[in-house]
């Protein structure tokens, strides 16, 4: 074996032992073939699995069917200029609990050029208190959530322009508020 194919295998074997596991969330999503990526598990050991837009509801549905009965978090994040806009959520099962005992977690991240078609589908008809965490996330992202019943700003004013929370945003020199009355 030449010294370049020696490298090359032992690079293999490197990324492969760096990649992320699946974990039985992710594996679970598999057996019903619901295709997902991974990434590394976060601080507390809770699995992380990246998400298309166009399986996200397909995918939260499965997982509420498995037990994940409660949206704790639903909320987005600028990675940076010229990077990606990330819708996440949160899902937990509630069941009881006896003490000492932690809840099944899970985070779904749903990356989107920012560039580009910045839609999800609303998990309002899954979980309906996504609601206002959908709302902020377009006030402050410009995510646009598909089937949403309220689609409009939240914490802006209705004639804001821009994404206050992106990190390419120039804010206005001056804004003047309309009377309300």
């Amino acid at each position: 074996m030449s010294e370049n194919q020696s490298e090359l295998n032992q690079d293999k074997q490197v990324e492969k032992e760096t990649a992320p596991q699946r974990g039985p969330i992710s594996q679970l999503l598999c057996d019903e073939g619901l295709a997902h990526t991974v990434n590394k598990p976060d601080h507390i050991g809770i699995e992380i699995i990246n998400v298309l837009p166009d399986l996200l509801i397909e995918i939260v549905s499965s997982l509420k069917s498995h037990g994940f009965n409660y949206l704790e978090c639903q909320g987005g994040y600028d990675e940076g200029p010229g990077k990606k806009i990330v819708c996440f959520y949160h899902l937990i099962e509630i069941k009881e609990y006896k003490k000492g005992s932690k809840p099944n977690e899970v985070r779904l991240k749903v990356y989107l050029d920012r560039d580009g078609d910045l839609k999800v589908p609303s998990l309002y008809k899954v979980f309906q208190g996504s609601d206002w965490q959908e709302r902020e996330t377009y006030d402050m992202f410009g995510v646009n959530f598909v089937g949403h019943p309220h689609p409009k700003r939240l914490l802006m004013p209705e004639d804001w322009k821009g994404w206050p929370l992106r990190k390419d945003y120039v804010q206005p020199d001056f804004y003047e508020m309309q009377d309300a009355y």
